[in-house]
């Protein structure tokens, strides 16, 4: 088994947790850690981000960090060594800095099946993540 397991989820897709999470769990073991991240979306312009109240960012992470760990809490075997991590930022590049931070053996994550239309549109977070780890990665579907 691995000693550190990172499982990028949003928490509102449970397409993203509901396969991934028995996986990371069976490869974490009872003596790895799960490494659950949660991401909050970079809005991508300035113009956007001015329209936002003041702290609007700090208070999502903050929320975020309070799901993950409910989630842990709800939906975690009592025993699972389990951390909660959130970032704000580009999906991808999140992730594959959170596995470096991290220590991580391997990156679990899940991936909806492809669809051309939208994968040419707006790209895959599993694909990117594939194509530049430096790490193993495990694509669940």
């Amino acid at each position: 088994m691995f000693d550190n397991v990172l499982l990028p989820i949003d928490l509102n897709h449970q397409a993203s947790w509901e396969k991934a999470l028995p996986m990371g769990l069976k490869l974490s073991g009872t003596n790895g850690t799960l490494h659950l991240l949660g991401i909050v979306h970079d809005l991508g312009a300035a113009a956007i981000a001015s329209y936002l109240p003041d702290g609007f960012e700090e208070r999502a992470l903050q929320k975020m960090k309070a799901d993950l760990d409910a989630f842990i809490a709800e939906k975690l075997p009592a025993g699972a060594k389990a951390e909660a991590h959130v970032g704000h930022g580009h999906v991808p590049e999140h992730i594959l800095s959170a596995a470096r931070d991290l220590g991580a053996d391997v990156i679990v994550m899940a991936s909806h099946p492809p669809d051309e239309l939208m994968t040419f549109l707006v790209g895959s977070h599993a694909d990117r993540v594939v194509r530049h780890a430096d790490r193993p990665v495990l694509v669940v579907r």
